[in-house]
């Protein structure tokens, strides 16, 4: 049997495990004195009262790695293979951990999936239409999809890029003075600008344009995604061509330890787009 792991960068919520059909390693983040798992020890309400109420900036790490080895073991020992999708080794070091953990373990594969939330949640899906595959052929899949997937999403403010460390301050001073929204997205799996447009309105129509623009193929999901609020991202499926509506599915507020980066009101589309 195959059993698929992510980490909650994938921001798959522990009530929807069974209908991902995955198991879901926690990383962890420090607020203040205080060390929670993410999307276990802390309800999404209670993150963003410590968050913005108490001016509380969480600091990341990785999840427990000898609960994990000793959960992926137990399913290896009775004869199941099992494929882990990490966020990108380019904004964690959860691939490289998890990676050297299970390096002589034949019955892993370890996935750097160069992306994160929506993007780990369309590998998932993919994964589940091709589950009576070996590995190997699961894998090449994968690595076929990866380089299509396009994370797309603006912030309301840089502050929280720029605290989290995806930002630079040359970068974060000129956008906050110009009142430029960046479209941050995923390249080689790094946080990047791909675009800049004066004024949320601007941004928005950009986004909102991004579907057509990159060649969306919605024979997969389209994840719409916001952190804290879903005004911004409501506005933004308003503007968007109704020929995507059927492809999207749930709306996603992002995991405490993906959006304590973004910040509040953030907002964007996760697709895959052509070949």
């Amino acid at each position: 049997m195959l059993r698929v792991f992510v980490d909650s960068g994938s921001s798959i919520k522990v009530e929807e495990q069974e209908e991902y059909g995955v198991e879901i390693a926690p990383l962890r983040f420090l607020m203040g004195e205080t060390e929670y798992e993410d999307g276990k020890d802390l309800s999404i309400d209670d993150f963003y009262k410590l968050f913005l109420e108490e001016d509380c900036f969480p600091k990341t790490s990785l999840p427990n790695l000898d609960s994990l080895k000793q959960r992926v073991e137990k399913f290896t020992s009775a004869g199941d293979d099992v494929i882990f999708l990490t966020i990108s080794s380019g904004i964690s070091g959860t691939y490289s951990a998890i990676k050297t953990l299970f390096d002589d373990n034949n019955k892993v594969r370890v996935i750097d999936t160069k992306s994160a939330v929506g993007g780990v949640k369309i590998l998932v899906k993919e994964i589940n239409k091709h589950k009576d595959e070996s590995l190997d052929e699961i894998e090449a899949r994968l690595n076929k999809l990866i380089p299509r997937i396009k994370i797309l999403a603006i912030p309301e403010t840089l502050n929280y890029l720029l605290k989290g460390g995806r930002l630079s301050k040359k970068e974060w001073l000129f956008g906050t003075m110009l009142n430029i929204k960046p479209i941050i997205g995923f390249k080689d799996g790094f946080v990047k600008v791909v675009d800049k447009k004066i004024g949320l309105k601007k941004a928005m129509a950009y986004l909102a344009e991004a579907l057509k623009k990159f060649a969306c193929d919605v024979r997969y999901p389209i994840v719409p995604s916001y952190t804290y609020n879903k005004e911004n991202l409501d506005q933004l499926i308003s503007m968007t061509d109704k020929e995507y509506h059927s492809a999207m599915i749930e709306y996603d507020n992002l995991d405490p330890a993906i959006a304590c980066h973004w910040g509040p009101n953030a907002f964007g589309y996760i697709f895959v787009g052509e070949e």
